[in-house]
């Protein structure tokens, strides 16, 4: 056995090295052991961070017959632009969805009116998941 000090982040460690002979093979590989040394700087204890409240989405049925818009990608949805009812035209946005620290507009793809609302704002989404259907 070999002893070495190593330093990794800061802290210094007493480790405990087997040497092998080059063309001799072994079944099981020995734990290293490491001891942190008692004049070693102890590394600051990680800082909590409080996530945010996670908002799940609205449940609501897909109406038969309607056109159904999907989240491209995951992400979170920023604004919803539409409500249940409202008339839209095709290229009108109707919800913002945050991917990738970007605002991505979901727009109507046909004239429509919208059958029902699937998400609310702040909930997260995941690629397919179904955004807005239209009648």
């Amino acid at each position: 056995m070999r002893k070495f000090n190593i330093t990794v982040n800061g802290v210094s460690y007493e480790v405990e090295v087997e040497e092998v002979a080059n063309n001799a093979s072994s079944n099981t590989v020995p734990a290293p052991v490491a001891k942190p040394e008692a004049s070693a700087p102890k590394p600051a204890p990680a800082k909590q961070v409080e996530s945010a409240p996670v908002v799940k989405s609205v449940p609501a049925a897909v109406p038969e017959g309607a056109t159904i818009i999907e989240a491209p990608m995951p992400g979170n949805i920023w604004k919803v632009s539409v409500e249940e009812g409202q008339e839209v035209k095709a290229g009108d946005v109707l919800i913002i969805l945050e991917a990738m620290k970007m605002e991505n507009e979901i727009l109507a793809p046909v004239d429509g009116v919208v059958a029902s609302v699937h998400v609310a704002q702040g909930a997260s989404v995941n690629g397919g998941d179904v955004l807005v259907s239209l009648e």
